[in-house]
Protein backbone atom coordinates (compact mmCIF):
# COMPACT_ATOMS: atom_id res chain seq x y z
CA UNK A 1 0.00 0.00 0.00
CA UNK A 2 2.71 2.46 1.03
CA UNK A 3 4.65 1.82 -2.17
CA UNK A 4 1.66 2.98 -4.25
CA UNK A 5 1.33 6.28 -2.43
CA UNK A 6 2.79 9.46 -3.89
CA UNK A 7 5.15 10.39 -1.08
CA UNK A 8 7.24 12.96 -2.92
CA UNK A 9 4.90 15.92 -2.24
CA UNK A 10 5.26 15.30 1.50
CA UNK A 11 9.05 15.41 1.28
CA UNK A 12 8.84 18.47 -0.96
CA UNK A 13 6.68 20.27 1.61
CA UNK A 14 9.24 19.53 4.32
CA UNK A 15 12.01 21.09 2.19
CA UNK A 16 9.76 24.08 1.47
CA UNK A 17 9.07 24.62 5.18
CA UNK A 18 12.76 24.41 6.04
CA UNK A 19 13.53 27.00 3.36
CA UNK A 20 10.78 29.32 4.60
CA UNK A 21 12.00 29.07 8.18
CA UNK A 22 15.48 30.05 7.03
CA UNK A 23 14.18 33.35 5.65
CA UNK A 24 14.85 36.29 8.02
CA UNK A 25 12.06 38.36 9.49
CA UNK A 26 9.12 36.02 8.82
CA UNK A 27 6.01 36.71 10.91
CA UNK A 28 4.56 33.19 10.63
CA UNK A 29 7.51 31.33 12.12
CA UNK A 30 5.42 29.77 14.90
CA UNK A 31 2.88 28.28 12.48
CA UNK A 32 5.59 27.06 10.11
CA UNK A 33 7.59 25.48 12.95
CA UNK A 34 4.48 23.71 14.20
CA UNK A 35 3.69 22.32 10.74
CA UNK A 36 7.27 21.15 10.30
CA UNK A 37 7.26 19.45 13.72
CA UNK A 38 4.05 17.61 12.77
CA UNK A 39 5.50 16.62 9.38
CA UNK A 40 8.86 15.30 10.62
CA UNK A 41 7.60 11.93 11.99
CA UNK A 42 5.99 11.29 8.59
CA UNK A 43 9.08 12.20 6.58
CA UNK A 44 11.27 10.14 8.91
CA UNK A 45 8.95 7.18 8.31
CA UNK A 46 9.16 7.74 4.55
CA UNK A 47 12.96 7.81 4.67
CA UNK A 48 13.05 4.60 6.75
CA UNK A 49 10.61 2.86 4.41
CA UNK A 50 12.53 3.82 1.29
CA UNK A 51 15.84 2.72 2.83
CA UNK A 52 14.34 -0.67 3.71
CA UNK A 53 12.82 -0.91 0.23
CA UNK A 54 16.21 -0.24 -1.38
CA UNK A 55 17.86 -2.82 0.87
CA UNK A 56 15.38 -5.53 -0.18
CA UNK A 57 15.65 -4.53 -3.85
CA UNK A 58 19.43 -4.72 -3.71
CA UNK A 59 19.42 -8.15 -2.10
CA UNK A 60 16.90 -9.47 -4.64
CA UNK A 61 19.19 -8.34 -7.47
CA UNK A 62 22.05 -10.25 -5.86
CA UNK A 63 20.06 -13.48 -6.14
CA UNK A 64 21.04 -13.48 -9.82
CA UNK A 65 24.73 -13.31 -8.87
CA UNK A 66 26.14 -16.82 -8.47
CA UNK A 67 28.81 -15.66 -6.00
CA UNK A 68 26.48 -13.54 -3.84
CA UNK A 69 23.30 -15.62 -4.09
CA UNK A 70 23.81 -17.60 -0.89
CA UNK A 71 24.64 -14.52 1.21
CA UNK A 72 21.72 -12.54 -0.23
CA UNK A 73 19.28 -15.41 0.36
CA UNK A 74 20.39 -15.60 3.99
CA UNK A 75 19.92 -11.87 4.60
CA UNK A 76 16.72 -11.40 2.59
CA UNK A 77 14.18 -12.75 5.15
CA UNK A 78 15.27 -10.27 7.85
CA UNK A 79 15.43 -7.44 5.34
CA UNK A 80 11.85 -8.20 4.24
CA UNK A 81 10.76 -8.18 7.88
CA UNK A 82 12.34 -4.76 8.32
CA UNK A 83 10.56 -3.56 5.18
CA UNK A 84 7.22 -4.82 6.50
CA UNK A 85 7.77 -3.07 9.82
CA UNK A 86 8.82 0.14 8.05
CA UNK A 87 5.73 0.02 5.83
CA UNK A 88 3.45 -0.43 8.85
CA UNK A 89 5.15 2.46 10.65
CA UNK A 90 4.67 4.61 7.55
CA UNK A 91 1.01 3.68 7.23
CA UNK A 92 0.48 4.61 10.87
CA UNK A 93 2.32 7.90 10.39
CA UNK A 94 0.07 8.72 7.43
CA UNK A 95 -3.17 8.07 9.31
CA UNK A 96 -5.41 11.12 9.79
CA UNK A 97 -4.46 12.77 13.06
CA UNK A 98 -6.77 14.08 15.74
CA UNK A 99 -5.74 17.72 15.90
CA UNK A 100 -6.00 17.61 19.69
CA UNK A 101 -3.82 14.52 20.23
CA UNK A 102 -0.65 16.42 21.11
CA UNK A 103 -2.41 18.70 23.58
CA UNK A 104 -2.51 18.68 27.34
CA UNK A 105 -5.85 17.77 28.89
CA UNK A 106 -8.35 18.53 31.63
CA UNK A 107 -9.24 15.36 33.54
CA UNK A 108 -12.54 15.38 35.43
CA UNK A 109 -13.73 12.63 37.78
CA UNK A 110 -17.19 12.59 39.35
CA UNK A 111 -18.70 10.10 41.78
CA UNK A 112 -21.73 8.36 40.27
CA UNK A 113 -24.11 5.80 41.70
CA UNK A 114 -23.04 4.35 45.02
CA UNK A 115 -22.89 7.29 47.42
CA UNK A 116 -19.81 7.37 49.66
CA UNK A 117 -18.35 4.25 48.07
CA UNK A 118 -18.52 5.88 44.64
CA UNK A 119 -16.66 8.91 46.03
CA UNK A 120 -13.98 6.64 47.54
CA UNK A 121 -13.62 4.93 44.17
CA UNK A 122 -13.30 8.37 42.55
CA UNK A 123 -10.33 8.94 44.85
CA UNK A 124 -8.82 5.62 43.71
CA UNK A 125 -9.14 6.66 40.07
CA UNK A 126 -7.60 10.05 40.82
CA UNK A 127 -4.54 8.44 42.40
CA UNK A 128 -4.29 5.94 39.52
CA UNK A 129 -4.13 8.74 36.96
CA UNK A 130 -1.75 10.73 39.16
CA UNK A 131 0.67 7.79 39.29
CA UNK A 132 0.34 7.11 35.56
CA UNK A 133 1.03 10.77 34.80
CA UNK A 134 4.16 10.64 36.96
CA UNK A 135 5.39 7.61 35.00
CA UNK A 136 4.87 9.58 31.76
CA UNK A 137 6.70 12.63 33.10
CA UNK A 138 3.58 14.79 32.88
CA UNK A 139 2.70 17.69 35.16
CA UNK A 140 -0.41 16.95 37.26
CA UNK A 141 -2.16 19.91 38.90
CA UNK A 142 -5.45 19.81 40.81
CA UNK A 143 -7.71 22.66 39.71
CA UNK A 144 -10.70 21.99 41.96
CA UNK A 145 -12.01 19.23 44.20
CA UNK A 146 -14.88 18.41 46.54
CA UNK A 147 -14.06 15.88 49.25
CA UNK A 148 -16.33 13.76 51.42
CA UNK A 149 -16.14 13.09 55.17
CA UNK A 150 -14.38 9.74 54.57
CA UNK A 151 -11.80 11.21 52.22
CA UNK A 152 -13.52 10.32 48.97
CA UNK A 153 -13.96 12.67 46.04
CA UNK A 154 -17.37 13.83 44.91
CA UNK A 155 -15.67 15.54 42.00
CA UNK A 156 -12.23 16.71 40.96
CA UNK A 157 -10.75 18.56 37.99
CA UNK A 158 -7.07 18.21 37.11
CA UNK A 159 -4.84 19.83 34.50
CA UNK A 160 -2.53 17.20 32.99
CA UNK A 161 0.23 18.90 31.03
CA UNK A 162 2.70 17.31 28.65
CA UNK A 163 3.13 16.27 25.04
CA UNK A 164 0.57 13.80 23.73
CA UNK A 165 -1.48 13.70 26.93
CA UNK A 166 -4.85 13.75 25.18
CA UNK A 167 -3.80 11.06 22.68
CA UNK A 168 -3.22 8.62 25.54
CA UNK A 169 -5.95 9.61 27.97
CA UNK A 170 -8.86 10.32 25.62
CA UNK A 171 -10.09 6.73 25.73
CA UNK A 172 -10.56 7.01 29.52
CA UNK A 173 -13.76 9.03 29.06
CA UNK A 174 -16.80 7.10 30.22
CA UNK A 175 -18.23 5.25 33.21
CA UNK A 176 -15.81 3.26 35.37
CA UNK A 177 -17.48 0.62 37.55
CA UNK A 178 -16.13 -0.88 40.77
CA UNK A 179 -17.20 -4.11 42.49
CA UNK A 180 -15.98 -4.59 46.07
CA UNK A 181 -17.01 -4.70 49.73
CA UNK A 182 -17.27 -1.05 50.82
CA UNK A 183 -15.60 0.12 54.04
CA UNK A 184 -19.08 1.20 55.15
CA UNK A 185 -20.49 -2.32 54.65
CA UNK A 186 -20.64 -4.42 57.79
CA UNK A 187 -22.13 -7.56 56.26
CA UNK A 188 -19.32 -8.29 53.82
CA UNK A 189 -21.54 -7.92 50.77
CA UNK A 190 -20.08 -6.86 47.44
CA UNK A 191 -21.50 -3.60 46.12
CA UNK A 192 -21.32 -2.09 42.66
CA UNK A 193 -20.59 1.62 42.35
CA UNK A 194 -19.44 3.90 39.56
CA UNK A 195 -17.55 7.07 38.79
CA UNK A 196 -17.55 9.08 35.59
CA UNK A 197 -14.34 10.23 33.89
CA UNK A 198 -14.18 12.98 31.28
CA UNK A 199 -10.96 13.84 29.42
CA UNK A 200 -11.08 17.16 27.59
CA UNK A 201 -8.32 18.53 25.35
CA UNK A 202 -6.98 21.73 26.81
CA UNK A 203 -8.16 24.70 24.74
CA UNK A 204 -6.21 27.84 24.00
CA UNK A 205 -7.80 31.25 23.69
CA UNK A 206 -7.40 31.10 19.92
CA UNK A 207 -9.51 27.91 19.84
CA UNK A 208 -12.50 29.27 21.71
CA UNK A 209 -13.51 32.93 21.67
CA UNK A 210 -15.62 33.75 24.73
CA UNK A 211 -17.50 37.06 24.72
CA UNK A 212 -17.67 38.77 28.12
CA UNK A 213 -21.36 39.51 27.59
CA UNK A 214 -22.00 35.75 27.44
CA UNK A 215 -20.69 35.27 30.99
CA UNK A 216 -22.30 35.72 34.37
CA UNK A 217 -19.64 35.82 37.07
CA UNK A 218 -20.64 35.48 40.74
CA UNK A 219 -18.19 35.93 43.63
CA UNK A 220 -19.04 33.81 46.68
CA UNK A 221 -17.64 32.73 50.03
CA UNK A 222 -15.77 29.44 49.71
CA UNK A 223 -17.23 26.53 51.65
CA UNK A 224 -17.53 22.78 51.49
CA UNK A 225 -18.52 20.24 54.11
CA UNK A 226 -15.89 17.61 54.66
CA UNK A 227 -13.40 19.29 52.35
CA UNK A 228 -10.19 21.01 53.27
CA UNK A 229 -10.99 24.27 51.49
CA UNK A 230 -13.31 25.97 53.96
CA UNK A 231 -13.64 29.20 55.96
CA UNK A 232 -12.04 31.42 53.39
CA UNK A 233 -12.76 34.96 52.23
CA UNK A 234 -15.15 35.76 49.40
CA UNK A 235 -12.79 34.42 46.76
CA UNK A 236 -14.86 31.60 45.25
CA UNK A 237 -15.96 32.20 41.67
CA UNK A 238 -18.91 30.76 39.76
CA UNK A 239 -18.94 31.38 36.02
CA UNK A 240 -22.04 30.68 33.95
CA UNK A 241 -21.72 30.58 30.18
CA UNK A 242 -25.17 31.79 29.20
CA UNK A 243 -25.39 30.45 25.60
CA UNK A 244 -24.47 26.88 26.58
CA UNK A 245 -25.64 26.81 30.19
CA UNK A 246 -22.27 25.44 31.33
CA UNK A 247 -21.48 26.38 34.93
CA UNK A 248 -17.99 26.20 36.48
CA UNK A 249 -17.39 26.75 40.18
CA UNK A 250 -13.88 27.28 41.54
CA UNK A 251 -12.96 27.85 45.18
CA UNK A 252 -9.67 26.07 45.81
CA UNK A 253 -7.44 29.15 45.68
CA UNK A 254 -7.43 32.04 48.18
CA UNK A 255 -7.08 34.48 45.31
CA UNK A 256 -10.26 35.46 43.47
CA UNK A 257 -8.14 36.19 40.39
CA UNK A 258 -6.60 32.68 40.37
CA UNK A 259 -9.99 31.05 40.92
CA UNK A 260 -11.40 32.97 37.96
CA UNK A 261 -8.43 32.01 35.77
CA UNK A 262 -8.83 28.33 36.67
CA UNK A 263 -12.58 28.45 36.10
CA UNK A 264 -12.05 29.99 32.67
CA UNK A 265 -9.51 27.26 31.83
CA UNK A 266 -12.08 24.57 32.63
CA UNK A 267 -14.88 26.43 30.84
CA UNK A 268 -12.76 26.85 27.72
CA UNK A 269 -11.95 23.11 27.70
CA UNK A 270 -15.62 22.14 28.09
CA UNK A 271 -16.71 24.44 25.28
CA UNK A 272 -13.91 23.13 23.06
CA UNK A 273 -14.99 19.55 23.81
CA UNK A 274 -18.58 20.48 22.98
CA UNK A 275 -17.51 21.88 19.62
CA UNK A 276 -15.41 18.78 18.86
CA UNK A 277 -18.33 16.49 19.73
CA UNK A 278 -20.62 18.45 17.41
CA UNK A 279 -18.09 18.20 14.58
CA UNK A 280 -17.64 14.47 15.20
CA UNK A 281 -21.37 13.87 14.98
CA UNK A 282 -21.51 15.71 11.68
CA UNK A 283 -18.65 13.58 10.29
CA UNK A 284 -19.95 10.25 11.55
CA UNK A 285 -23.54 9.08 11.49
CA UNK A 286 -22.67 6.24 13.86
CA UNK A 287 -20.16 7.25 16.53
CA UNK A 288 -20.68 3.89 18.25
CA UNK A 289 -18.19 2.44 15.79
CA UNK A 290 -15.48 4.52 17.35
CA UNK A 291 -13.51 3.27 20.33
CA UNK A 292 -14.01 5.61 23.24
CA UNK A 293 -16.82 7.58 21.67
CA UNK A 294 -16.65 9.93 24.64
CA UNK A 295 -20.23 9.15 25.65
CA UNK A 296 -20.18 9.66 29.41
CA UNK A 297 -23.04 7.17 29.85
CA UNK A 298 -21.01 4.37 28.31
CA UNK A 299 -19.65 1.82 30.78
CA UNK A 300 -16.11 1.27 29.64
CA UNK A 301 -14.27 -0.58 32.41
CA UNK A 302 -14.96 -2.68 35.52
CA UNK A 303 -12.62 -2.97 38.51
CA UNK A 304 -13.45 -6.14 40.47
CA UNK A 305 -11.55 -6.21 43.78
CA UNK A 306 -12.51 -9.72 45.02
CA UNK A 307 -11.22 -11.26 41.78
CA UNK A 308 -8.26 -8.86 41.38
CA UNK A 309 -9.67 -8.25 37.89
CA UNK A 310 -9.94 -5.24 35.59
CA UNK A 311 -11.90 -5.59 32.33
CA UNK A 312 -12.16 -3.08 29.51
CA UNK A 313 -15.47 -3.84 27.82
CA UNK A 314 -14.69 -2.05 24.54
CA UNK A 315 -11.80 -4.32 23.56
CA UNK A 316 -12.60 -7.35 25.75
CA UNK A 317 -9.26 -7.06 27.55
CA UNK A 318 -9.06 -8.47 31.09
CA UNK A 319 -6.06 -8.21 33.41
CA UNK A 320 -5.88 -10.05 36.72
CA UNK A 321 -3.59 -7.35 38.11
CA UNK A 322 -5.82 -4.76 39.77
CA UNK A 323 -3.06 -3.51 42.08
CA UNK A 324 -0.76 -2.97 39.11
CA UNK A 325 -3.49 -1.05 37.24
CA UNK A 326 -4.25 1.24 40.20
CA UNK A 327 -0.50 1.78 40.69
CA UNK A 328 -0.18 3.19 37.14
CA UNK A 329 1.88 0.70 35.07
CA UNK A 330 -1.11 -1.60 34.54
CA UNK A 331 -3.18 1.31 33.28
CA UNK A 332 -0.53 1.79 30.60
CA UNK A 333 -1.32 -1.69 29.26
CA UNK A 334 -4.94 -0.66 28.72
CA UNK A 335 -3.94 2.69 27.21
CA UNK A 336 -1.54 1.04 24.76
CA UNK A 337 -4.12 -1.60 23.78
CA UNK A 338 -6.80 1.03 23.16
CA UNK A 339 -4.45 3.16 21.05
CA UNK A 340 -3.41 0.07 19.04
CA UNK A 341 -7.05 -0.94 18.49
CA UNK A 342 -7.92 2.56 17.33
CA UNK A 343 -5.00 2.51 14.87
CA UNK A 344 -6.02 -0.92 13.57
CA UNK A 345 -9.57 0.31 12.98
CA UNK A 346 -8.34 3.34 11.07
CA UNK A 347 -5.98 1.21 8.98
CA UNK A 348 -8.82 -1.16 8.11
CA UNK A 349 -10.94 1.77 6.95
CA UNK A 350 -8.16 2.77 4.53
CA UNK A 351 -8.02 -0.65 2.87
Amino acid sequence: MAAKLDLDPILARKEELEALLAEPGRQDIVQLSRELAELRPVTDAIDAFRAAEQEVGGLELLLDDAEMRELAAAELPEARERLGAAELALRLALLPKDAADERSAILEIRAGTGGEEAALFGGDLFRMYQRYAALQGWKFEVLSETETDLGGLKDISVAVEGQGVFAKLKFESGVHRVQRVPVTEGGGRIHTSAATVAVLPEAEEVDIKIDDKDLRIDVLRASGAGGQHVNRTESAVRITHLPSGIVVFQQDERSQHRNKARAMKILRARLFDQERARADQERSADRREQIGSGDRSERIRTYNFPQNRVTDHRIDLTLYALDEVLAGPGLGRFVDALVAEDQARKLAQLE
